[in-house]
């Protein structure tokens, strides 16, 4: 039964980065983000059982909390800020359209099962075979970090790879040990804030967060 589970919470990971690229309003993409951080924390619960782990409950209750409350608010609140005073609700012009940016998704998939096939041979579990949701993940992060303008989208890109990486490590390990996990987390954690306070600046000081608007005021 907890196989099933697992594959379940595997499909809504990869799904939810999947619809990053489709949705164009932050806000949408943040609640993504939320859904995307209690689903890992699911994975974690579903490990603990599968496992036996008491260390894995509690990394469960500790990633529900940052990633799917913790760290969506800082972004709300940046996104609140940017609606109310600079009008920045959308991303306007990312670089690929919707119909590209999901065929791209589509070939970074079938990417990761190709690049995670030795590791299936290897060790043909149920967590293994699952592991090329995790590098997809990874994969489309990266993707959504290098085509979206926006300051706030980059953030997403940067949390959805982050997401990835935590999906693989669980899979792969069997449950990542918690002081490990915390000091992870500890560290996406100031990087959002370190990220929020750069927004804050850049659009204090330029009236706004599009990158390549800024790349031509450098120029």
């Amino acid at each position: 039964m907890t196989t099933q589970w697992l594959y379940l919470i595997c499909g809504g990971l990869l799904l939810s980065s999947v619809m990053v690229l489709w949705r164009r309003e932050l806000s949408a993409i943040v609640r993504l983000l939320v859904l995307q951080g209690v689903l890992l924390g699911a994975l974690a619960g579903v490990l603990d059982v599968r496992l036996e782990s008491a260390e894995l409950g509690v990394v469960a209750v500790g990633v529900l909390a940052l990633k799917a409350i913790v760290v969506p608010g800082i972004l709300r609140r940046v996104l609140r800020d940017s609606a109310q005073d600079w009008g920045e609700a959308r991303e306007t012009e990312p670089l690929t359209n919707v119909p590209a940016s999901i065929v791209a998704a589509a070939l970074l998939t079938l990417l990761a099962y190709a690049a995670a096939r030795p590791l299936v041979r290897l060790s043909p579990t149920a967590e293994t075979h699952a592991v090329p949701v995790g590098l997809a993940m990874v994969l489309i992060g990266f993707f959504v970090l290098v085509t979206r303008r926006r300051a706030l989208s980059q953030i997403v890109g940067f949390l959805l790879l982050d997401n990835g990486i935590a999906t693989t490590a669980f899979l792969i390990t069997g449950g990542v040990p918690g002081i490990v996990e915390l000091a992870v987390s500890l560290d996406v954690l100031l990087v959002v804030l370190v990220l929020q306070v750069l927004t804050a600046r850049l659009r204090t000081t330029f009236g706004g967060t599009d990158i390549d608007e800024l790349r031509e005021l450098h120029d």
